[in-house]
């Protein structure tokens, strides 16, 4: 929530831990719903986060966007929820430029655009 504010954007928290999302962006009086994951879990030169709840992949409309935090390499990747949207995990490389996330890589401007 704090590198999101530090991004210029608006944070709130919902109250309770019943909704599929961490807190919520506000640009421009609309909203996105995101989800916060984190990762230190290093597997064969990138890191493995996973992105499902605790009773699986996410199912029908849980969030806008999943913010993943590489904590070694303090990077924030900033993906899409259907980009992720049935998967359990997601392999993130911060420092190969062909990676798949690549371009989700500090794309916090994603979290303006989309409100």
């Amino acid at each position: 929530m704090a590198a999101a504010a530090e991004q210029g954007l608006a944070v709130t928290k919902p109250w309770g831990e019943v909704e599929h999302y961490d807190f919520v962006v506000e640009h421009r009086a609309h909203f996105v719903r995101v989800q916060v994951k984190s990762t230190g879990f290093k597997d064969r030169g990138g890191y493995s986060c996973s992105v499902r709840g605790s009773q699986g992949a996410y199912v029908g409309d849980p969030f806008d966007f999943v913010v993943v935090y590489v904590v070694p390499e303090d990077v924030w990747f900033i993906i899409p929820e259907e980009i992720v949207r049935g998967r359990r995990s997601v392999a993130l490389y911060p420092h190969l430029k062909k990676s798949k996330y690549r371009r989700y890589l500090g794309a916090w401007e994603l979290l303006r655009a989309s409100v």
